[in-house]
């Protein structure tokens, strides 16, 4: 009888072990399949920067919160004859509306930055198209025209912000050369930063209301042009028809095939 207790134990210890083993081979055969899924989808990356011949770079500014500097850029921009481009966040639209209309009056792109700033990779697909959208509205109200560039927040993107941009008809924009104005460096530091990086096609990042811009500005501006650059708003140095973006979010023409008769 003992022996008998003995085997019956065994064969549920047994079952037991067998039944732990399939649901550890089932979470492990479904977590393959989820990975191998995962690899397999097309990673959407924006624009980082352009893939050109010409010696022209993009400079933009980031608009999210103050507004104490915005006419100062705009007329050492106006001095240097420098065209830039300003991703507005439709927060900043409303309380400042009369800088959006002079903005677009001296002739620099007035693009989309979001509506109210959030971490968009958090939020649904819907409510993505719902910023990109309000904010489209605010600044079509002021200006005539609405947008078609958008940079996301924190520079915060996945596939889902990428998609939802291009739904919106618009081009999702980042850039490869970052000022660091928002950490407060000298404006000496800040246009190193810059002019240090250069390519052909390269997008810069500033903010309108980092501390030492406005003193940084000029000479940025100076630096770049002694280098050879041309300064041009973004939507003049973006590729006209087709288009993709490598893993580095360099934007290069589709090339298109004939076929012979």
């Amino acid at each position: 009888m003992r022996l008998l207790i003995l085997t019956k134990r065994s064969l549920i210890s047994i079952g037991f072990c067998l039944l732990i083993g399939a649901i550890t081979a089932a979470i492990a055969i479904t977590s393959t399949v989820k990975a191998v899924q995962t690899a397999s989808t097309p990673r959407e990356i924006p624009i980082y920067y352009v893939d050109t011949d010409k010696k022209q770079v993009a400079l933009s500014f980031d608009a999210a919160w103050g507004n104490e500097q915005t006419e100062t850029l705009l007329e050492i921009l106006d001095k240097y004859n420098v065209k830039s481009t300003f991703f507005l966040v439709g927060d900043w639209v409303d309380k400042y509306p009369e800088s959006v209309k002079d903005i677009a009056a001296k002739g620099h792109d007035v693009e989309n930055h979001s509506n109210t700033h959030p971490h968009m990779t958090k939020m649904s697909t819907a409510d993505m198209a719902g910023q990109i959208q309000a904010c489209n509205e605010k600044i079509k109200q002021l200006t005539g025209n609405a947008p078609t560039l958008f940079r996301a927040p924190y520079g915060d993107y996945n596939n889902d912000v990428v998609k939802s941009v291009n739904g919106c008809g618009m081009y999702c924009v980042q850039w490869d050369v970052d000022s660091l104005d928002w950490k407060d460096p000298s404006p000496e530091q800040i246009t190193k930063n810059v002019v240090n990086k250069l390519k052909n096609g390269s997008i810069i990042l500033m903010h309108n209301g980092a501390k030492n811009t406005p003193e940084a500005l000029p000479m940025v501006i100076e630096g770049i042009k002694e280098k050879g650059y041309e300064i041009v708003p973004i939507s003049q140095i973006l590729l006209k028809g087709e288009y993709f973006t490598d893993v580095d979010g360099k934007m290069c023409r589709k090339q298109t095939t004939t076929t012979g008769q």
